[in-house]
Formats: structure tokens, sequence, C-alpha cells
């Protein structure tokens, strides 16, 4: 399973280059910058594959620190479980309807992966959803993925009328889907297993007991 994550993280390279080629491009008018955390506000969910990455951010932290996310991050999960009394290891929602775990636009919940100043305590292993988040993802044939951006981007603007931040996102999302399937077939013993989750459960979920499931087990 490690090679498949170190591969994932290598990946995840490619959103960051874009990213970096609008902020240059667009220095004046995309307001994205260390200790904002105004788009760091929801209960993201993510795959289990960047929550995979995100454990092995989290085990570089001192123990306080990890100790310090791991209280923030149980306290939404206890949150969680009176909505969903089974909302348990490995905490995947894949077994919930969709609009249930759909979270309210007005959530503020804070990630618990938030210093006090508002950074990223792990920064060089966020997910792929922190990294695409702000500016829209469109392909450069103008096929929309995601059409939100940050309001504070382009103020006054239609940033999906800026053909500058387009990117090849098909090519890349495709080799996205690629590595997660190998991981999948790696932890859960099908490559068709689709499992997301929670950022507030990564400290909790231990990948070890997970075993090679079928994709008939219950997620």
């Amino acid at each position: 399973m490690r090679e498949e994550v170190a591969a994932y993280g290598r990946h995840l390279a490619h959103y960051d280059r874009w990213f970096e080629r609008c902020l240059q491009r667009f220095s004046q008018r995309i307001r994205c910058a260390a200790g904002c955390s105004a788009c760091c506000r929801a209960l993201f969910d993510i795959s289990l594959l960047d929550a995979a990455l995100l454990q092995e951010g989290l085990r570089r932290l001192p123990a306080k620190v990890q100790t310090q996310v791991a209280e923030r991050a149980w306290a939404i999960i206890a949150r969680l479980q009176q909505r969903w009394p089974g909302f348990d290891h490995p905490f995947t929602l894949n077994h919930l309807p969709e609009d249930q775990w759909e979270v309210p636009e007005e959530d503020d919940t804070p990630c618990p992966l938030l210093d006090a100043q508002g950074r990223c305590l792990v920064y060089a292993y966020r997910p792929a959803t922190c990294r695409l988040h702000g500016l829209p993802n469109i392909d450069e044939g103008g096929e929309v993925f995601q059409a939100q951006s940050c309001s504070h981007n382009f103020p006054g603007e239609d940033a999906l009328e800026i053909l500058e931040l387009r990117a090849d996102f098909r090519t890349v999302f495709r080799e996205e889907a690629h590595l997660y399937r190998r991981f999948a077939e790696k932890v859960w013993g099908s490559p068709e297993v689709q499992a997301d989750t929670f950022i507030a459960a990564v400290p909790f979920i231990d990948f070890t007991v997970l075993g090679a499931r079928k994709r008939h087990d219950k997620l």
C-alpha cells in the first residue's frame, strides 16, 4: 500500500504546478495565500487514498500536535455519530445515501488540521480537493469538472471564462482514477471499490486491519 500512496503523492504535484501557474499569471486577482483558511471550513469528503496520504503527514508531526489534532477530530466524529450511530471504523461514507452525507453550505466547521494561525499542519500531504479548490477546474477542451471558485478570487469576474485557468484535467483525473484502482485492489481486494471518508476521520482509520476485503463487504 505504501507504494501506491507514494505514487499518489507524486501525482498530486500536477495540481500544485497548475495552481502555481495560475498564481503567477494572476497574482493580483487570486487571493489564495498562506494563512488564509476561508475554504478550510467544512467537512470535506475525501477518498480513502487521500486519507492514507494524510496519515503519512500526521505521522511526521510532533506527538503533542498529533494528540491535539486527534482531539479536535474526535469532537467532530462524536457529533457525526449522533447523526449516524453506525458511523464507525473504517468511517467510510459510501454505505450512506449521498444526500445524507453532503454537508450543508453554511457548515463552518474548521478543519482539525489547521493550526492557530490558520495554516495547514500537513500542507505537503493535503488531499486533492484542497489543491484544486479556489479555482474552477475546466479542461482545455472546455469540459467543466468543477465550476465553483473562491469568492475572494477574481472579484467581479467570471472565472469560468478565463481560458488561462484551464488545464489538461481529463488526462490527470484519468491517471488519478487509475492510481485509486491500484490502491483499492491492495486494500480491499477489488479495484472497483469506491470508499470516501471525512478528513476528521483520518487519525482513526487503521489500514492494517482492513485487509483484502471483497467488493461485497459492507463499507
